[in-house]
């Protein structure tokens, strides 16, 4: 397969559910994913102020003393920038992550713009045998490496890269789709359940008819 441009698959650690509620990010990890291969990686803690309840430590292990002597939010948050440039982004529950990467690149004076592909989204319309679609769930099932502690940004970042990988195999071995970039895999997640074959094949036809093309 010919070299594709790396997806970033981003992990957010966070205080509570939604930055609408006042949560806030505290940790944040990338992994770029290169032909079905971590490239690179950019971990952090970050420090925004605002305090870790105790049932966030008991489920993550971040605790308030740790965040205190972590670098400022912005400054993690501007790195993060840089390390993904312009690559598309990916996440498992990436509704959550999306949210927290626009809200944490504002607070840095700076708009998101990537649009996100969701892991378990992908991974419901491909895998429906699964029990459950959930990070830990889906790695198991799929007989995917698990990656240290799971709620850690790390871990959970390279899982799901881990997973975004065994997607993109699935889709050119057993679909014929030898092209599935980001802007496919976003069309694929919004597809309902029971059209996925006509549609997966749809695409690999229009592949084959135009092969530098990744058909929409």
């Amino acid at each position: 397969m010919s070299s594709t441009e790396p997806i970033a698959v981003i992990d957010f650690e966070t205080t509570g559910m939604t930055p609408a509620q006042g949560a806030r990010a505290t940790e944040v990890a990338i992994v770029l994913l290169q032909d079905g291969r971590i490239v690179d990686r950019f971990q952090s803690l970050m420090r925004t102020g605002v305090h870790i309840p105790g049932f966030i430590t008991q489920l993550t292990g971040i605790t308030n003393a740790m965040v205190a002597g972590a670098p400022p939010a912005e400054s993690v948050m501007r790195d993060a920038a840089r390390f993904v440039g312009g690559a598309q982004m990916v996440a498992h529950n990436a509704s959550f992550d999306s949210k927290f990467w626009t809200a944490e690149l504002a607070h840095a004076d700076i708009q998101a713009t990537q649009s996100f592909a969701c892991t378990v989204l992908l991974s419901r319309r491909l895998y429906p045998e699964a029990r459950s679609h959930s990070l830990g769930n889906i790695i198991d099932h799929l007989g995917l490496p698990r990656a240290g502690r799971a709620h850690r940004a790390l871990a959970d970042a390279e899982m799901a890269a881990f997973l975004l990988a065994r997607i993109q195999r699935d889709l050119r071995e057993r679909w014929r789709i030898q092209d599935a970039r980001h802007d496919l895999l976003c069309g694929l997640q919004k597809c309902a359940r029971p059209a996925v074959s006509q549609w997966l094949g749809r695409r690999a036809a229009l592949q084959a008819e135009s092969p530098s093309s990744p058909g929409r």
